[in-house]
């Protein structure tokens, strides 16, 4: 009856609908798990960095860029829509009160980018000391 193609019709449109709902939001979910990702090695290079610098390097200002941009496919064409990574690093002293707080820094990577038009942002912090860089690479 008619009744009956009806209410089966708008069972499986009701279906249609969801299984496209759960397309979208896996997608979506994927997607921000990739920004995640890159952030996450953006952050991680320019700590990494940190590594080649000496000691009096790192406490020279403005040797060590503390702004950056990163792209979130570095291999984009230029007209291609990509993301793009705002960072900020924080070189400063580190919170602790030992006889050996003069030689260690604290340092604050943090990243902004937008998902559409979601505002989004990680932060890492780690220490460096001064015992603990290489001086033989520059």
């Amino acid at each position: 009856s008619l009744v009956e193609v009806t209410v089966g019709m708008a069972v499986i449109g009701t279906a249609v609908v969801a299984l496209f709902s759960g397309f979208t939001s896996g997608f979506f979910t994927m997607q921000m798990a990739r920004e995640n990702l890159r952030a996450t090695q953006i952050m991680l290079e320019k700590t990494e960095t940190l590594r080649l610098y000496s000691w009096d390097q790192v406490n020279t200002p403005g040797f060590v860029p503390l702004t950056f941009t990163a792209p979130y496919d570095p291999n984009a064409t230029n007209g291609a829509a990509n993301i793009i990574y705002s960072g900020a690093m924080t070189i400063s002293e580190a919170p602790i009160s030992t006889s050996y707080s003069n030689d260690m820094k604290m340092v604050t990577v943090s990243l902004n980018w937008k998902t559409g038009s979601l505002n989004r942002s990680r932060s890492y912090t780690t220490y460096i000391a001064r015992n603990g860089l290489q001086n033989y690479i520059y």
